[in-house]
């Protein structure tokens, strides 16, 4: 038959054929034997190892979507003839940085190991030799080829090359072209995405008791003595057991113990008040042992009376110290980012990261310090570099030289395991990364869930030192599954320059159709505090400890979506409002950005990131609403942080006109106006409210006062 000497190409289509060649080149020793570029629009490359009877080729198109492999059962299998050869094999493998995974069939666990490749197609190395004579099966069950099959021959199943676009995606008509769940393209009917938080159902008849704890840092290090746990035990509506006699006075306190899951004496035996938040207890670090696990921890506790009784679990990292590089941690009562490397003698300092995402064509792959010197002269603190150590070794050492904090990006290859180990091991002991950013806008893709989890548990076992961010973009399209693998939410809300309810698409914008470039926005800076107070709902809701927020601020136009830069004063105020309602950084997309952006993003990163007004924003408690009300508007909106005697309020006019009225500020005990750090209205105390007679279009005021 012809076919038995034909030579044979196994191919596939990709995303990235650059991501893919290291896995088949360094890791499976195969050889580039021809490649080509834009021919009728497809470039391609063919693999082959010298004298095989076969090669594989991988092609892309920019018309396509390839996506990924449609199951964890679409396999490449390697025969190889003896032990050594399979030892070799994998060492091969794992020395190129591509760890086996477990396989979908546990047939191969037994008779071979698994790689996955970028995409998410695997090979499968066979681990014993092909056996001689009529019988196909050794002991162990696995089946082989005859010896005459070629050291190297391969099958990959016929599914491979039919991946259907959008199989792994989540919500309904996954068909069907979506963002945030709801399709988009003209010729489709509107339908319910899906994926809404909802609030749950009241519980009726005594109040629930909520009882939840968390350490106070996220991470201790064993070169410190103290450890201390928050503790709330608040009345809910939805979350938590019954308490029983909730008016007798007798039944005010809750009575509990802290232990670790693995047994042993209590770490904290104590009570507190019932329907109290952010009680804070100590403990002695020394009665736990160092490792880079999380360490379970246990809350058992009971009213008075006994019965009935809780319990909460929780979980801390106790960390050897580190001795290269920086950490992070986050401070779970307040929700503010910690960070220490050698420019602070290593201890740890509050940090506001402010910045930008920061493009790799047209900035960093300058190759020119001096304009990573200039982005930081600017006034900015912090970039999140759209870059690599592999592209960009030499500007990640000046951003550690100059200690510009940078969080690291994994969001072009965050679903392939193997590249998110490789870029792990290359930035986790840089002086200033502050943390990662795994998934960019899950919810909008639509990823599968399982796809930002797998991500996140790998980053915190190779470095548990730094937080990771997720960016969320949807109004409300599954917030519970994609929040989850993350310890800092940034928040995508581009509301200027948008038609909210008509879209380049030719389709409207509603809660079940369209995709106006923010979703659910009406289009003005307003939609910044609704999006955060938003993700503090949900998080209540689902009865959560909140996360640390960071802001990513608009500073760009185009895409058919916005048709303008937002204005400095429209920055201020989005990046204010942000803070009042929770936002602990400002991440702004994109940089290069305008001369006048640049500049007035690093005039208010000059003010919040630095003293005096940064340990009031990270070292104070979260922000208080402050209640102002002006007849004829709701756009003023206002919040105060307190550090012992004093407070920080920053007042917005989120409008675009004039507040021509008298504007009064309620701050009990108020006794001076201590300083002015930003914005040009003079405001006057008169009892206990600070006060002005006009408040101009997009004004913002940082205040501090002092207290009684």
């Amino acid at each position: 038959m012809a076919l038995a000497s034909a030579h044979l190409r196994i191919a596939r289509p990709t995303n990235d054929i650059d991501a893919l060649l290291p896995f088949y080149c360094n890791g499976l020793g195969f050889t580039i034997a021809g490649s080509f570029a834009d021919h009728e629009g497809f470039d391609g490359v063919m693999l082959s190892h010298k004298s095989a009877a076969y090669h594989l080729e991988f092609t892309k198109t920019r018309s396509h979507d390839a996506g990924r492999a449609p199951t964890q059962d679409n396999l490449l299998v390697f025969y190889l003839p003896d032990d050594n050869s399979f030892a070799s094999a994998v060492a091969q493998m794992e020395q190129g940085g591509f760890p086996t995974v477990a396989s979908f069939n546990p047939y191969w666990d037994r008779c071979g190991k698994t790689f996955e490749d970028p995409d998410g197609y695997r090979v499968i190395s066979n681990a014993m030799p092909i056996l001689q004579g009529s019988s196909p099966v050794d002991p162990k069950g696995c089946c082989f080829p005859p010896h005459s099959c070629m050291k190297w021959l391969g099958f990959w199943l016929a599914a491979a090359a039919v991946a259907v676009k959008g199989q792994e995606q989540t919500g309904n008509h996954v068909d069907w072209p979506r963002w945030c769940g709801k399709v988009y393209e003209a010729g489709y009917p509107g339908f319910d995405p899906g994926g809404q938080t909802v609030p749950p159902t009241a519980v009726a008849g005594a109040p629930l008791l909520h009882v939840q704890f968390q350490p106070r840092y996220s991470l201790y290090l064993d070169s410190e003595e103290e450890g201390e746990f928050v503790v709330n035990a608040d009345f809910s509506q939805f979350h938590g057991t019954a308490w029983p006699n909730a008016t007798s006075a007798r039944a005010s306190k809750f009575i509990f113990s802290i232990n670790t899951a693995e047994g042993g004496d209590p770490l904290v035996q104590n009570m507190v008040t019932v329907n109290t938040t952010g009680n804070i207890f100590s403990f002695d670090l020394s009665r736990l042992t160092p490792s880079l696990e999380p360490i379970q921890l246990v809350l058992y506790g009971a009213p008075e009376g006994g019965d009935p009784t809780w319990t909460a679990t929780s979980s801390v990292y106790y960390l050897p110290e580190k001795k290269k590089g920086s950490v992070t941690r986050i401070d779970n009562l307040k929700g503010g980012l910690w960070f220490r490397n050698a420019a602070s003698k290593n201890k740890f300092e509050p940090l506001l990261a402010y910045g930008f995402y920061s493009s790799y064509d047209g900035f960093l792959r300058n190759k020119n310090a001096s304009e990573i010197q200039h982005y930081a002269d600017l006034g900015l603190n912090a970039m999140t570099p759209l870059t690599i150590y592999r592209d960009s070794a030499d500007e990640f050492a000046y951003m550690d030289k100059i200690d510009l904090k940078f969080m690291y990006n994994l969001r072009e290859g965050y679903k392939n395991l193997t590249y998110v180990h490789e870029q792990v091991l290359a930035s986790r002991d840089a002086e200033a990364i502050f943390a990662y950013w795994s998934a960019d806008e899950p919810d909008g893709w639509q990823d599968p869930f399982s796809a930002p989890v797998l991500a996140y548990d790998l980053l915190r076992k190779l470095d548990p030192y730094h937080p990771v961010a997720v960016v969320l973009n949807c109004q409300n399209y599954y917030f519970a599954e994609y929040s989850a693998p993350a310890d800092i939410l940034m928040a995508d809300v581009y509301p200027i320059g948008i038609n909210a309810t008509f879209s380049k698409w030719g389709t409207a914008c509603t809660p079940s159709l369209g995709d106006c470039g923010c979703d659910n926005c009406e289009g003005t800076v307003q939609d910044v505090p609704a999006r955060f107070d938003d993700l503090a709902r949900y998080e209540s809701w689902l009865g959560r400890w909140p996360k640390t927020k960071i802001f990513n601020p608009q500073s760009f136009h185009g895409q058919d979506y916005w048709f303008r830069d937002p204005s400095p004063a429209e920055e201020y105020v989005m990046a204010a409002l942000a803070l009042n309602h929770g936002a602990q950084g400002v991440i702004s997309w994109v940089y290069p950005t305008s001369e006048i952006l640049g500049r007035a993003h690093g005039a208010f990163a000059k003010v919040i990131s630095r003293e005096p007004v940064l340990g009031f924003l990270v070292g104070g408690d979260r922000p208080r609403k402050i209640d102002v009300r002006v007849p004829g508007t709701d756009v003023v909106d206002a919040a105060g942080w307190i550090v012992g005697k004093k407070m920080l309020v920053i007042v917005v006019n989120g409008g675009y006109v004039d507040v021509k009225q008298r504007v009064e500020v309620p701050v009990p005990n108020v006794t001076v106006v201590a300083g002015t750090h930003w914005g040009n209205v003079t405001w006057r105390l008169e009892g206990e409210k600070l006060s002005t007679g006009v408040l101009p279009a997009m004004a913002v005021s940082l205040v501090v006062v002092d207290l009684r």
